[in-house]
């Protein structure tokens, strides 16, 4: 793996970091994007199985990981990720790529696909839908926050305690997210790995169900949806709606996990590398 940076001009200029798996000329590229207080590192299981197949291509969205924050002037939203993410894609030349996109990464990853000229070849959306209950982000919302720790392992704690979606994972696969997913202040204190400023945004706006009907009802290529079974943010209805919509979407529903499955388990990264290789 390989990080690399690409500065972006948006008034101010901000880089975006990406990590790079595999051989740089393969033409078969994968763009993996993560949640919303996540970073790229997140992929990096599934991007290692893949390597040998694909160039795998996982940014930290600005604001996270080891991406600039935004300056005061800029607002963390919607269009620019997705203007950032275009970005990234013409400065790559990146024509036609597969997507994996979790929860936020694949809000993107939709509205991308919408487009009428689309890069995108394949869409997988890991526990995102066509709407996004508003309890959903009620809950994040109390979950985000500046928080302070003495030691990696309070920061694991704290994650083991919080993404209660990953109870799977190993403890080699908890310290892999301790370690990517903090930073250290100047005074040697731990925090999780993003701009407060993104957690004082979801507190402050008014939490209402979030229509991506437009989005996906516009969306033409071959789709997988991964559905933690037990998800609050990805409902039942919703998945059926989708189905309704585009009768070609494959689902592979994740039993007794919430939401968002961790894609780092062999039996989840399995069935998406399938997917992604024989569809």
């Amino acid at each position: 793996m390989q990080t690399h940076y690409l500065t972006l001009q948006r008034g101010a200029e901000y880089r975006m970091a990406y990590h790079e798996w595999g051989k740089a000329d393969n033409p078969r590229v994968l763009v993996c994007v993560h949640g919303l207080a996540r970073n790229g590192r997140d992929f990096d299981f599934i991007a290692e199985q893949l390597s040998s197949e694909y160039r795998v291509i996982c940014p930290d969205v600005v604001g996270r990981g080891v991406s600039d924050w935004l300056p005061a002037d800029l607002e963390y939203d919607m269009p620019l990720y997705v203007e950032d993410m275009q970005a990234l894609l013409k400065h790559l030349q990146l024509a036609k790529v597969d997507w994996l996109g979790t929860s936020m990464g694949g809000i993107i990853g939709m509205i991308l696909a919408s487009l009428p000229e689309t890069p995108v070849h394949k869409l997988v959306l890991n526990d995102v839908g066509c709407r996004i209950p508003a309890a959903a982000l009620e809950r994040i919302a109390i979950y985000m926050g500046d928080h302070g720790f003495d030691s990696l392992s309070a920061v694991e704690t704290y994650m083991r305690n919080t993404y209660r979606a990953f109870h799977d994972l190993e403890d080699r696969q908890w310290r892999h997210l301790a370690e990517c997913g903090h930073r250290t202040d100047e005074s040697g204190r731990l925090h999780l790995h993003y701009d407060p400023r993104i957690a004082e945004g979801l507190k402050t706006s008014p939490h209402e169900d979030i229509d991506l009907m437009p989005f996906w009802s516009q969306v033409r290529c071959p789709q997988l949806l991964i559905w933690g079974e037990d998800s609050d943010l990805l409902e039942a209805g919703s998945v059926d709606h989708m189905q309704q919509v585009n009768p070609q979407l494959d689902v592979l529903k994740i039993a007794a996990t919430g939401h968002a499955p961790a894609l780092m388990m062999p039996a989840q990264i399995q069935p998406v590398c399938d997917w992604l290789l024989n569809r």
